[in-house]
């Protein structure tokens, strides 16, 4: 039977505001370099008000969503659940995912006033990237937002990380998860950071309960959720959580284990000036391969060199026809 969508997925919506900064910057802030760090509203105005908003990039993100945009920007089927507010950027929320081809829960009549979350994403000139995070709206996601049909309509569920910071972030996730088990829908998590990990490990083992289908993590965050202290040991450890999963390796490219076998993706070799938005994207990319017939070991191809482009711009995700083009070259090459 074939599903409307290929990826229901469900997260934050924040608009991303991307600048450059150095560590000065981030010192004289007092902000974490390489961490997503959560802010009031106040704490984020003060930053906002330090760096130089004319020369910023705004986006519709969050980490699913860039995610989901992938999906759909290589050729897929996406749905994002999501919260926003009936103000400018909620406005501005709505349009930008809907020109990316995404649909979603987000009707002008059911937008409350107030405040959309906003993400100040502070890249550096050794291309990491920090984040100021204003949850807004968002923070009181809950499993009123996700739409039953559309989910029981899609392949795979994907689960966004950053929602177990709260009691009922939490509580979505393990009725979208629930659902998506009772309806044949696979599940895919990402863990997102590793401070949900380190700092969120309990209910995120929660979450996770008897395993999900597919989980996405880095290295140091599969390190953190098994407690394991080689990568060695973690991926072996991971089988008893997730039936198949990805461990990203940054420039050293990537595992992907299928459920019988570890694939090792090989990195493209490029120079980095911005690396919001790679995790996001492979994520995307690879979930765009899987359910579109490709194998692990090509859709960890495709991903790779989809992570690989976004790293020399600026932004946490691709231009349609830098997508387009990627397919095209791999086509070529196969």
């Amino acid at each position: 039977m074939n599903k409307k969508y290929n990826v229901y997925g469900i997260g934050n919506a924040l608009v991303d505001i991307v600048t450059e900064v150095d560590d000065k910057f981030l010192q004289d802030n007092n902000i974490e370099k390489g961490l997503m760090t959560l802010v009031d509203e106040e704490n984020q105005t003060r930053i906002s008000n330090a760096i130089d908003m004319n020369n910023s990039n705004m986006q519709c993100g969050g980490s699913a969503a860039n995610s989901i945009i992938a999906v759909s920007q290589f050729g897929g089927s996406s749905y994002y659940s999501c919260k926003v507010e009936n103000d400018e950027l909620g406005e501005f929320y709505k349009t930008d995912l809907n020109s990316n081809g995404v649909d979603s829960n987000l009707e002008v009549e059911d937008l409350e006033p107030g405040i959309t979350g906003k993400c100040l994403v502070l890249t550096s000139i050794d291309a990491s990237r920090t984040m100021n995070t204003f949850l807004g709206i968002t923070e009181s996601y809950s499993k009123s937002e996700i739409k039953e049909a559309a989910l029981k309509d899609s392949e795979y569920l994907y689960i966004e990380g950053y929602l177990v910071t709260s009691e009922n972030g939490q509580e979505a996730m393990k009725h979208a998860k629930k659902l998506a088990e009772a309806n044949g829908v696979k599940t895919a998590l990402t863990f997102s950071d590793p401070a949900m990990v380190k700092y969120f490990k309990e209910p995120m083992v929660s979450v996770v309960g008897g395993g999900v289908d597919l989980l996405f993590c880095n290295e140091e965050e599969a390190m953190l959720y098994t407690g394991k202290d080689s990568l060695s040991e973690a991926q072996n450890a991971l089988k008893s959580s997730a039936k198949k999963f990805v461990i990203t390796l940054g420039e050293k490219g990537a595992i992907v284990f299928d459920g019988e076998t570890f694939i090792d993706i090989q990195p493209n070799k490029v120079d980095a000036i911005d690396s919001n938005g790679a995790g996001d994207l492979f994520a995307g990319a690879f979930m765009y391969g899987i359910t579109n017939g490709k194998s692990f070991a090509d859709a960890g191809k495709l991903a790779s060199l989809a992570s690989s482009k976004v790293v020399t711009q600026f932004g946490p995700r691709l231009e349609l026809s830098q997508a387009k083009e990627m397919l095209k070259d791999l086509l070529v090459d196969a």
